[in-house]
């Protein structure tokens, strides 16, 4: 009984002093990883790790050029004056 109540405790504790996870692109990733690792061989785990990392850098790369052509677009505010 002690022990389910101290993880019960030091779960409660890490999720109330833990920071948000922006994890963009990870849950597609792990999903579709996670997949072709259990045909590929019965590495699911290792396969969704690997696609959620890939997933996350994919997503990155994608808001780093939206936001790029976003400025890029965007009236010069120096040239309205």
């Amino acid at each position: 009984m002690r022990k389910v109540l101290f993880g019960v405790v030091s779960l409660g504790l890490a999720m109330a002093f833990s920071a948000p996870v922006f994890a963009a692109g990870c849950l597609k990733g792990a999903a579709v990883g996670g997949v072709a690792g259990h045909v590929a061989g019965h590495h699911g785990v290792v396969g969704a790790a690997a696609g959620c990392a890939i997933g996350h850098h994919e997503a990155s790369k994608k808001a780093k050029v939206a936001s790029q052509a976003a400025a890029a677009s965007a009236p010069d505010a120096a040239a309205s004056k």
